[in-house]
């Protein structure tokens, strides 16, 4: 037996695009606008000592730690989504 440390495995060649990216001479559009997107105020207004861990977490993806904390947050699915598993803690309020 030696101590020698044994070297990592060689790695494959990396192997060229098959195709090269074609060079464009088009100038590129300029970025849309983005759309206002509208706003949700949620504010905790009872204590997330006895929530589970899941929607400790919920609470904790969504900015807020302490009673009457406030956070602003973008309308999304995914944000409603969390503030409904926490519903019975926050109020909501649409800005």
């Amino acid at each position: 037996m030696s101590n020698a440390k044994k070297s990592p495995p060689a790695l494959p060649p990396s192997v060229p695009p098959a195709v090269p990216a074609a060079k464009t001479t088009a100038a590129k559009a300029a970025p849309a606008k983005a759309a206002k997107k509208s706003k949700v105020i949620v504010r905790l207004v009872r204590s997330s000592s006895r929530a589970d861990m899941f929607q400790a977490a919920n609470l904790k993806g969504l900015g807020l730690r302490k009673i009457n904390d406030v956070s602003e947050l973008e309308d999304t699915p995914s944000i409603r989504g969390m503030i409904s598993k926490v519903s019975h803690l926050v109020a909501v309020e649409k800005v």
